[in-house]
């Protein structure tokens, strides 16, 4: 549901996800892609692309962290060459 909304609205979308960092330069993508989109309309898409990839990196990197956490807690999985 967070990528529609970051390819619908990709500050908020952005904000949702709490990286505001990423929302206010997405804002500004916003404003630049905008003017120059009258002429290259690709650039219109822009500002969804970086929204859904930065969303995107942050999940991995949460999913990441949490796999490091649980095998500094638990140990290497049975059977793990080490």
């Amino acid at each position: 549901m967070i990528y529609i909304l970051a390819a619908l609205l990709p500050p908020i979308g952005l904000l949702l996800n709490g990286q505001p960092f990423s929302a206010i330069l997405n804002l500004v993508l916003i404003v630049i892609c905008g003017i120059f989109g009258l002429v290259f309309h690709i650039l219109l898409l822009v500002p969804s692309a970086h929204a859904i990839i930065a969303i995107y990196m942050k999940r991995e990197e949460r999913r990441h962290r949490e796999m490091v956490e649980a095998i500094r807690q638990h140990g290497l999985p049975p059977g793990y060459p080490r």
